[in-house]
């Protein structure tokens, strides 16, 4: 990518997600009190003038992880410290030193790492000087912040770029789309993410609910940049259990809005839920461009076949009957290039823009064929006089019509499907809005 990399390490909660997100100036990592939140390496780009790196936060050092996750955390903090070209190395300075930091110190070392000490939670200059016992760390004096406060932000972020300044640090390239991957807990929705991406990219365990947060992950396909955001598996609002699993949900929703593809997944063992029902009438809302990923198909083909398991879809999810569906075994990386190919042609038909011409003549096929429309009393007949499309992805239509009022909803689906079956943008969703012609411009 030719940007350097840096990694925050520390023991649990010293305030590492609360440092990504000062530094970024934006929440990009979950807060919370209690510790071992961030269990992935949630990383983003930090630009200052013309200089770039990538900051990565990683989970606590050490942390005792309540779903045994504790062998997965320190593997992706052990993969951070490989990649990174300078580490910030975060103490709690109310805590003073503990064994813990030392353990971190020791392994900085043996990787022979460049390191800028910070204690955190330095909230008022009285507290500097209990910093200086950090000093035996071997790291030379540590740096006091408060990532809350943003006290020493700017600082630390000139020490950083100080360290970094010799390295070559190029624009990163944008990615030409987003894919989020999203569905109830335990789908495989991880495992998916380091198929496509090759590598162990996110934390995949058995236990559910363990991404917690929403991770961005870039990979390189056929030359072009591609960012995939793996989300915390979604459950019932009444039994989630913390303002973390809450944070989750947010997150995931967030994820869909600023995403060009969704790949919801459903898990093939189970029947389609309540959860699977909400998130699909959340895709829809949003109009976003969607395929349906049918997960762990080798443990359900033998009692279902693919045509039986669609229509089964259809009747569950009526309002994704349009969308794409896909059959994989992401344990196995199978169909998981298929998918993304097929994300690729749904992100084509989704930024297609329809010549107005052709746009008008399906609109005359469609007033000649005489369905669909309803007469409202005194209010008559809906009438189209001319369309245009104002925006792609979603496909967004403007009908200058004689009374938006006359456009009930089944008669603006019947529109849409028949716009989707003439036009290039059959598996994509098309925002149909209605506007007086007297007010047109």
């Amino acid at each position: 990518m030719g940007i350097p990399t840096v990694a925050i390490i520390g023991r649990p909660n010293v305030g590492k997600s609360s440092l990504l997100n000062a530094l970024a100036g934006e929440m990009i990592s979950i807060v919370e009190p209690s510790a071992g939140v961030t269990r992935d390496r949630i990383s983003t780009i930090i630009r200052r003038a013309e200089q770039y790196f990538e900051l990565i936060d990683t989970g606590g050092y050490g942390i005792v992880d309540s779903d045994q996750l504790s062998s997965h955390i320190e593997q992706q903090i052990l993969r951070a410290i490989e990649s990174a070209n300078l580490v910030v190395f975060m103490v709690d300075i109310r805590d003073g030193l503990v064994p813990l930091d030392e353990k971190i110190a020791r392994l900085l070392r043996k990787h022979e790492l460049d390191v800028i000490g910070v204690a955190n939670k330095a909230d008022s200059a009285r507290m500097f000087s209990a910093a200086g016992e950090f000093s035996k760390l071997g790291f030379g004096d540590f740096l006091c912040v408060s990532a809350t406060n943003n006290i020493n932000k700017a600082v630390l972020l000139d020490k950083i770029l100080g360290k970094l300044e010799s390295l070559e640090s190029t624009r990163p390239v944008e990615p030409v789309m987003k894919i989020a991957i999203i569905g109830k807990r335990n789908t495989g929705k991880s495992t998916l993410v380091n198929a496509m991406v090759g590598s162990e990219r996110v934390i995949v365990s058995e236990t559910p609910g363990t991404t917690r947060d929403a991770v961005d992950v870039r990979f390189e396909k056929d030359g072009k940049t591609i960012v995939v955001i793996d989300t915390a598996g979604i459950r019932k609002k009444s039994k989630m259990a913390d303002s973390i699993e809450f944070y989750s949900y947010v997150r995931a929703t967030r994820s869909v809005r600023r995403a060009d593809v969704v790949l919801f997944m459903i898990d093939a063992t189970v029947p389609v839920s309540q959860v699977d029902k909400k998130l699909a009438r959340f895709i829809t809302e949003e109009h976003k461009s969607c395929i349906l990923v049918v997960n762990k198909w080798d443990l359900a083909k033998d009692i279902a076949v693919t045509g039986d398991y669609e229509d089964y879809l259809t009747k569950m999810l009526p309002g994704l009957k349009a969308v794409p569906i896909a059959f994989t075994t992401a344990t196995e990386a199978k169909n998981v290039q298929s998918v993304l190919d097929l994300a690729a042609e749904i992100f084509k038909q989704t930024t297609t823009w329809i010549p107005t011409a052709k746009l008008n003549k399906a609109i005359e096929t469609i007033k000649a064929e005489k369905t669909g429309a309803t007469k409202r009393g005194k209010g008559g007949w809906p009438k189209i006089y001319y369309a245009t499309q104002i925006a792609t992805n979603p496909i967004t239509i403007l009908m200058f019509v004689n009374r938006p009022g006359l456009f009930e909803e089944n008669y603006r689906r019947f529109i849409t499907g028949r716009l989707q079956s003439m036009l290039p943008i059959a598996e994509v969703p098309i925002r149909l809005l209605a506007r007086s012609h007297r007010n047109r411009v």
